[in-house]
């Protein structure tokens, strides 16, 4: 499956999504004008490579600075396919990294950290 790398935009995160290595990214802010449209490829891409997930791992890293509810909940989605996956015996690890000073991320970390049962999630502060 080919990799997807989309450069950060003013209201758009980098995405790197190496499939390959089985190491996936966001990070920048996140408040598209249409999250559906910029999230909801992802999301499939996402799921038609967990569908023959060919890494033994999976580690997704978030480096988020803001973003708004409906990106919140485009996350929550990408989520639930790793903790889906998870159930069925892929190690998948989530880290979330945050900002000593940023109170809002690392609740949010904690917020969705929360839904998980079986997808490792850890919250990790940035040096």
């Amino acid at each position: 499956m080919q990799s997807i790398r989309i450069p950060a935009a003013e209201r758009t995160p980098e995405v790197e999504f190496d499939f390959a290595s089985g190491r996936l990214s966001l990070a920048g802010e996140s408040y598209p004008e249409d999250t559906a449209a910029f999230f909801g490829p992802l999301q499939q891409a996402l799921h038609d490579y967990l569908t023959t997930a060919p890494a033994a791992t999976i580690e997704f890293d978030l480096r988020m600075v803001y973003f708004n509810s409906s990106s919140a909940k485009a996350l929550m989605n990408l989520f639930r396919l790793l903790e889906e996956q998870a159930t069925r015996g892929l190690a998948i690890t989530i880290r979330w990294w945050y900002h000593e000073e940023d109170e809002t991320m690392l609740e949010s970390g904690e917020d969705f950290a929360e839904e998980f049962q079986h997808a490792q999630f850890l919250l990790t502060l940035i040096a």
